[in-house]
């Protein structure tokens, strides 16, 4: 079975980035957005948005945004009603964007929506982030219909030379291709890596970076199928496209691997590959608790958190 968008649709930004980039998704292609944060400086957009209001703490956990955030869910659920497919766009890497996909994520599953979810990871040397952000990825992908994983993390270390910023420009831009294209596509119901290159006139050397960057988190036997974006593909010539649709189909080896091509518009030439993965990736040693099987875990329904509790109390001498 396939992901298939179903409108009218809702694009829901978590944090700083996510709220970002669902603005950009809304101006470009017109879809209505809710942005949720804790942090009122992420909210200051027209639209709809949520205030997880964590005062007086000026650096609240991640765990005491999500306790906070149950407040909220019936604002959240009155949002999602009137909508078929819920796109959740989170950074994982921040304290909002791990701490609210799990519950958002949630609501939306409980509502029988059609949830797509984007996982932006942390880069590898924030390592006070990885664990949480597996934690986070692994509630992520049980609510979702379909999750797209964004690794940053693999583009840097794929291109040594770029900045943070730069690799967070490129996949951002990444991501709007595929979300634009998903009007005229299906996704496997499975888990995707989303890779791609920096600017670079060849698009025969921007599939080969963006295959290095696959390889960085999953193997070539556990992929399943492949979408090959080629951005301003129109410019390209056509041998040249049916050479890199060989060069994955030969790749990856396997008969079944389902390997398809989408030229798009765009003002210079890049690939943009999508992968359906079956099986382990990197993100899962990310918790190492993750292999336990959820019916196997007493406290799984529900995610951790903690709530602010004022106690009054005397000092007892």
């Amino acid at each position: 079975m396939e992901f298939v968008m179903q409108d009218p649709v809702l694009v829901v930004g978590l944090g700083g980035a996510g709220c970002k980039l669902a603005i950009s998704i809304r101006d470009k292609l017109g879809y209505e957005c809710l942005l949720i944060s804790h942090d009122q400086r992420d909210l200051d957009h027209e639209g709809s948005r949520i205030l997880i209001n964590t005062n007086p703490i000026l650096n609240p956990s991640a765990y005491l945004i999500r306790g906070i955030s149950f407040g909220a869910r019936g604002s959240i659920a009155e949002r999602m009603k009137p909508y078929s497919t819920i796109i959740i766009i989170a950074n994982l890497a921040g304290k909002s964007g791990a701490a609210l996909a799990p519950i958002v994520s949630q609501i939306g599953k409980e509502f029988g929506k059609n949830v797509l979810s984007f996982g932006i990871m942390p880069f590898k040397f924030e390592k006070d982030r990885i664990f949480f952000s597996g934690v986070s990825l692994k509630r992520l992908k049980a609510n979702s219909d379909c999750t797209i994983i964004v690794d940053n993390d693999a583009l840097l270390e794929s291109n040594p030379d770029l900045t943070p910023d730069s690799c967070n420009g490129i996949s951002n831009s990444a991501l709007l291709q595929v979300i634009s294209g998903l009007r005229n596509s299906s996704l496997p119901l499975q888990t995707n890596i989303l890779s791609t290159s920096k600017d670079i006139p060849d698009v025969e050397t921007s599939l080969r970076d963006s295959i290095k960057m696959l390889y960085e988190d999953a193997s070539p036997n556990s992929i399943k199928s492949a979408l090959l974006y080629v951005v301003g593909g129109s410019k390209v010539p056509v041998g040249v496209l049916n050479s890199m649709v060989n060069t994955i189909s030969g790749i990856f080896g396997d008969d079944s691997t389902r390997v398809s091509l989408s030229v798009t518009g765009g003002e210079r030439s890049k690939v943009v590959l999508l992968t359906s993965i079956e099986g382990e990736t990197r993100f899962d040693k990310y918790d190492p608790l993750g292999f336990i099987p959820k019916q196997s875990v007493l406290d799984w329904d529900e995610p951790d958190s903690s709530i602010k509790i004022d106690l009054d109390l005397e000092q007892l001498e």
